[in-house]
């Protein structure tokens, strides 16, 4: 790349190179004035401002106009098609096409809501934009700001509703919790008892290493308590955690559907009182007038409001 010198740009005037075009164009002092809704001596003074500038005539009088020098056809040449990219870059509107776009998004997502949307998600994207990569990056609700900020990732899918610094969430969706467990290890028929809850294991997501949470808080407040046997920070083993063994797992209904459709798990309503969650789609400020990150956006929008 050829570097660029920046005090020889200091000594162009933008307008000045925006008469030489229309003059060229027009050949005529008085019609450039006319299009630029200037005065004709100001005409004259940026062209001999432009004559100063490139050592050079570049127009000159004939009965038919101005007409430009050798120099002004080789300047034209360059110029015109520049100019043209300039005033695309400055006054386009941004524009994404999924059919012919080779690009990568970095998306930040916690391994539940991978396990939930990537499955419709990703055959959509890659039937409408082929050429479309998601790479994926763990992040839990405590991470996602950071890695936003730090630009580790393009986007997220998170449980964050509130705008903070330069981070925009938006409200997508609510979902719920469902409890889970193996017909064949736990003899539980229809809805979930609580005294049935309380008699078995548990297993648990935590991203704080804790084995409490609002399930714990509110078997507290009824004089209750459940052993949890399992923390861990992700959903992934659950499935065949269940499978193995008598215990319980309480997890997003999304993810409560997704596995029933490939293992024989039941499910019911978590027998206390679990308040709903807000999931969000969070990116940074400064991409807010990305077209792509716009398109995948509403991919995600479309996929989770699919649940």
């Amino acid at each position: 790349m050829k570097k660029i010198i920046e005090n020889d740009f200091s000594r162009i005037d933008l307008n000045l190179l925006t008469v030489f075009l229309v003059l060229y164009r027009e050949a005529s002092v008085t019609r450039t004035a006319e299009v630029l809704h200037l005065g004709q001596p100001a005409i004259s003074g940026a062209l001999k401002r432009l004559r100063e500038m490139f050592n050079d005539p570049l127009f000159v009088r004939s009965a038919k106009g101005m007409l430009p020098t050798p120099r002004a056809e080789a300047l034209i040449s360059h110029m015109q098609p520049l100019m043209e990219n300039l005033h695309t870059v400055m006054f386009g509107v941004q524009d994404f096409s999924p059919a012919k776009a080779k690009h990568t998004f970095r998306l930040g997502m916690s391994d539940w809501s991978e396990h939930w949307l990537m499955p419709d998600l990703l055959p959509a994207i890659a039937h409408e934009a082929p050429g479309v990569e998601l790479h994926i990056v763990t992040a839990d609700p405590f991470q996602v700001r950071r890695l936003l900020e730090e630009d580790v990732i393009d986007i997220a899918v998170s449980l964050n509703k509130t705008n903070i610094g330069e981070v925009i969430s938006e409200p997508v969706m609510t979902m719920g919790v469902s409890t889970l467990w193996s017909p064949q290890k736990i003899p539980c028929d229809g809805a979930l008892l609580i005294n049935d809850f309380v008699a078995y294991e548990h297993v648990m997501v935590s991203y704080r290493e804790s084995n409490h949470s609002e399930i714990d808080r509110q078997l507290a407040s009824q004089g209750l308590q459940r052993r949890v046997r399992y923390v861990t920070a992700n959903f992934s083993t659950f499935p065949l955690l269940l499978t193995s063994m008598p215990v319980f797992a309480t997890v997003p209904d999304g993810l409560a559907r997704r596995w029933q459709q490939h293992f024989t798990l039941r499910s019911s309503a978590t027998p206390v009182n679990y308040p709903t969650f807000t999931l969000c789609i969070l990116r940074h400020k400064r991409r807010a007038q990305d077209a792509a990150l716009n398109w995948l956006m509403a991919q995600l929008k479309t996929a989770m409001l699919r649940f």
